[in-house]
This record gives structure tokens, sequence and C-alpha cells, in this order.
């Protein structure tokens, strides 16, 4: 038993604790300070400082030639971050979904999954495929922050009440954020360090270890943030920095990793047929639920499910086993069904509403 390995994973585990509370801490205040609304500090701020593991991680491997790790990493943290975070968070405590997500973000997210799928086909990503994905990531910031400092301040014009809430200095913020991004920085690379190493000790290809030690490791963070936002009641960050985290994977992991100097980003064609489209679907499933207004807990537990089905299949499909068809077509019947079912119900329900309503009136 390797005790090094052993030790990085909990001491990686540990600070990655420590580091979300101190981050959301800091994040919090400095959405205070520059009058923004929590759901864009953790569409922005909080999702781009716990996804900078993924950066590091994903540009890393390019540069040393490791691309299918680079790939991997990007596609296995969006789906973990969709089905396990969410899945997790609402369990804990039912999350309640902005309806600024439901107009811009998610859209976005769909919709920068769709564009990295069809960057993707020709079997990796061109230096002007790269540029475009980054210039898209300053676009869309840019636009997020212009809109909520605008909604802030007709929140202020409607309401003559100053509100009075506590924070932090500007500078402590600014300090506790830094520190803690360190921290999840840290503690994510300790843990990828302990579970490569076992992974490899149990001859893994590199973009299996990619797609789920890697991915999962680089998103510790968003598990430790969003899981502490949720039981803080801080739900409008447990949720916009999932959304966030996943545009900055595509947008700046993928776009700023495929124009360093090297291979570039290769797509592998078995991450195409498996991986690609689950990230796809895993967005697409979250229009019926986002619709809703909130994320149950059962939901939570059948994203959970759909998690754990998609890694047994990546698993089954790695080592070429015959049972890995059969539950490969599971899922993209299971998941598009549910999808529909959600919609149905949404729109049952809806309409029941309304005629309650016009009953009543």
């Amino acid at each position: 038993m390797d005790y090094q390995l052993i030790g990085s994973l909990v001491l990686g585990l540990i600070i990655l604790v420590i580091g979300a509370e101190v981050f959301i801490r800091g994040a919090v205040g400095i959405a205070k300070a520059a009058k923004l609304t929590p759901l864009v500090i953790g569409l922005t701020v909080v999702a781009f400082g716990t996804s900078f593991p993924e950066l590091v991680v994903s540009a890393t491997g390019v540069l040393q030639g490791q691309t299918d790790i680079a790939f991997g990493n990007v596609v296995g943290s969006n789906i973990f971050n969709t089905l396990f975070i969410l899945g997790i968070s609402a369990l804990i405590c039912p999350l309640i979904v902005h309806s600024q997500l439901l107009r811009r973000d998610l859209p976005l997210m769909i919709g920068v999954s769709l564009l990295a799928w069809f960057f993707a086909r020709d079997g990796g990503f061109s230096l002007v495929e790269g540029l475009c994905l980054v210039v898209l990531l300053v676009l869309s910031t840019w636009k997020a922050v212009r809109d909520a400092r605008k909604e802030v301040a007709l929140a202020e014009e409607a309401s003559s009440e100053v509100p009075s809430t506590k924070a932090w200095p500007i500078w402590v913020s600014l300090l506790a954020t830094c520190g803690g991004l360190a921290l999840l920085i840290l503690g994510s690379r300790l843990l990828v360090f302990g579970a490569v190493g076992f992974a490899k000790q149990f001859g893994l290809s590199e973009l299996v270890i990619g797609l789920t030690i890697v991915a999962v490791g680089t998103s510790l963070p968003e598990v430790a943030t969003s899981v502490i936002a949720a039981i803080r009641g801080q739900r409008d960050i447990a949720v916009g920095n999932v959304v966030g985290s996943n545009v900055f994977n595509i947008l700046c992991v993928l776009g700023i990793s495929a124009t360093l100097p090297g291979k570039g980003i290769g797509a592998p064609p078995s991450a195409l047929e498996l991986d690609v489209p689950m990230m796809v679907l895993a967005a697409i499933i979250c229009i019926p639920v986002f619709l809703s207004g909130r994320i149950g807990r059962r939901v939570g537990a059948f994203f959970l499910a759909a998690y754990i089905l998609y890694t047994v299949t990546l698993i089954l499909h790695a080592e070429a086993h015959p049972v890995a068809q059969r539950l490969r077509q599971a899922i993209f019947i299971t998941l598009p069904s549910f999808t529909l079912f959600a919609f149905v119900l949404f729109l049952t329900r809806r309409r029941n509403g309304n005629k309650t309503e016009s009953s009543h009136a």
C-alpha cells in the first residue's frame, strides 16, 4: 500500500473543504462590494475560480503531449458537474433555479456544448476554433456582469429601503478569495496526484483517467463550493457555479489549451461516441428541470444514478466489455425519456395551475 498516495488524497480533501469555505465568503463579499448578485458571482468569480484546476491540468497535458487527458478532463468534468454536483447538492438541500439561468445561462451552456461537439467532430480543435471559444468567453462574461449591474441598480431604485447587510471590507474579501482559490488549487492537485497514481497502478488508459479520476479530482473544488453553498443556503451560488463552470471549461479551458504550442487537443473516436454526446445530453436534461424552478431530492437522486450508470459504462467500454454497448443504449434511451417526461410534467402542472387561478378569479 502506497501511504504517500493515501496521504495525498486525505490532505487534498481537507484542504479543499477549507478552501471552499474561505473562497465562498470572499466571493460573497466581493459581490456585495461590486453590487453584483450572488447568482452572477456564482456564474463568474466562483465558477472561474473553481475551474482553474481544469485549466492547469488541461494546459499541462497539452504541453506535455497528453492530449487525451486534456480533452477527457473537460468533458468528464462537465458531466460530473451537471449530474453529480447538482445531484448531491439537491439531496442535501433542494435548489432554487433563478429565472436568469433559464433566459441566458442554460441556453449558453447547451449552445457551447453543442459547439464543442461540432468542433471536435473532425478529431480535434484547431487554433482558430480555440480562439473562437476564447472570444465567446470574453463576450459572455462581459454581458453577464453588465446585465447584473443593471438588475441591481433597478432593484435599488425600486426600493426605498437600504439593505443592512454585514460584509467584510473589500480588501479582506479579495484576500479571502485569493487565499481560498490557492487552497482549492493545491487541494485538487494533491487529490489528482494520489488518484492518478492509483489509476496507473490499475492500468487505466489516459482517456479514461482524464474522464474519471482527473475530471473528478479537478472538479472537487466545484463539489466543495456547491455543497457548502447549498448547506449555507446560498443556492444561487450552488447552481450558478455548476452552469458557469461548464461554460468556462469549454470556452476557456478548451479554448486556451487549443491555442498552446504542441499537438493541440485531440478528440478520440471513443469519446465522440459516448462521452461528448453524454455531456450534451446532460446539459439538455436540465431544461425541464430548470423550468420547474427547483431541483428537488428525487431529481438529485436521478442525476446521481445517471452519473453512476455512465461511469460504469465508460469503464466497461474501455475494457471492450460486451455489456458496455447495452448500457450505452440504456443511457441514450433513459435520459431522453426522462427529459421528455419531465417536460410533459412541467406543462401539465403549469396548465393545472392556470386552471386553478382561473377558477378562483
